[in-house]
């Protein structure tokens, strides 16, 4: 990637998924800090007419906000390496990878990281009865931000009626009590821990509402376990292929130990909103959110 100042950046944001409004969000939002770190700055929301903006802004390098379908899955990606521009966060199969949650799991259980039980099963016999012993979570295995999680619990006495834009198969996932943990890494290094602290279920609300959810960082949890999430996070991100930043999210059941300790999933594009963690984690190791996103600039890449 040329050296010469100033870039012009793509920041592209929006987009079809149900998450286009964290998208809006975090695009504005890199794109005022990137203005501010001295870059030229084009806002892009990102529909079909993509290849074709793209061809007539022609960016030195794209910064992609997106989330979600499309945006987060490899396929904008893919669009990428075909137009050879530099783009921001990881590639084509490590985005693929990590949006699906179940093949998530299977790479993560090739390399010996902690997960629970979960399956895949279509939403009719989800809703014809128990597919797993309750509690147990019920979500998209290709979505993020918390879209449509339904929590099964130990106490119900039939199946969940499932909402009918709800997609036809779904993740079935053994419910793990305890903490909320999550870890992101920049390049191959992990940052810190956060405890993410809510009333209930931190769920799309919790996540990007203002006072949605409190943030402990770093987080007061043992050694042991601090140091786990961090080297979790690290052995994630390499098994799945990831560069740049990524966030995996851990839950801890505090009576069971280390051995309570398991991860749940690596957003390979965490959210750059006010309320995300990923900026606050670089704010507490000394990184500013300029400098964040002026790093993700410079470590933009396509064939990979």
């Amino acid at each position: 990637m040329s050296s010469r100042t100033p870039l012009k950046v793509a920041v592209l944001m929006g987009g079809p998924s149900a998450e286009r409004e964290v998208s809006l969000s975090t695009g504005r939002e890199c794109a005022i800090a990137l203005r501010e770190e001295g870059f030229e700055v084009i806002e892009v929301d990102a529909g079909h007419d993509l290849p074709a903006r793209l061809a007539e802004i022609q960016p030195d390098v794209v910064f992609n906000a997106l989330h979600g379908r499309w945006g987060e899955d490899g396929c904008v990606q893919g669009l990428l390496e075909w137009l050879q521009i530099p783009y921001t966060h990881s590639g084509v199969l490590a985005s693929a990878l990590a949006m699906d949650k179940e093949r998530t799991k299977q790479v993560y259980r090739a390399v010996g990281l902690p997960v629970t039980e979960s399956l895949l099963a279509s939403k009719a016999e989800i809703e014809a009865g128990h597919v797993m012993a309750p509690p147990y979570v019920v979500k998209p295995y290709n979505e993020g931000s918390s879209v449509g999680v339904y929590l099964v619990q130990e106490a119900a006495n039939g199946p969940p009626v499932l909402s009918e834009d709800m997609p036809d198969i779904l993740m079935v996932e053994q419910y793990v009590p305890g903490r909320e943990l999550t870890t992101t890494v920049m390049g191959d290094q992990a940052m810190t821990v956060t405890d993410i602290l809510t009333d209930g279920w931190y769920d799309y609300d919790a996540k990007y509402k203002v006072g949605g959810s409190r943030h402990v960082i770093p987080a007061e949890v043992p050694q042991e376990i601090f140091d786990a999430c961090m080297g979790y996070a690290v052995q994630a991100h390499e098994a799945l292929g990831c560069r740049g930043v990524s966030r995996t999210d851990f839950r801890w059941d505090e009576a069971r130990g280390l051995d309570g300790l398991i991860l749940l999933e690596t957003n390979t594009q965490p959210g750059m909103t006010p309320t995300s963690l990923s900026p606050e984690q670089a704010g507490k190791i000394g990184m500013s959110f300029g400098a964040l996103c002026r790093w993700m600039v410079e470590d933009a890449s396509c064939n990979r």
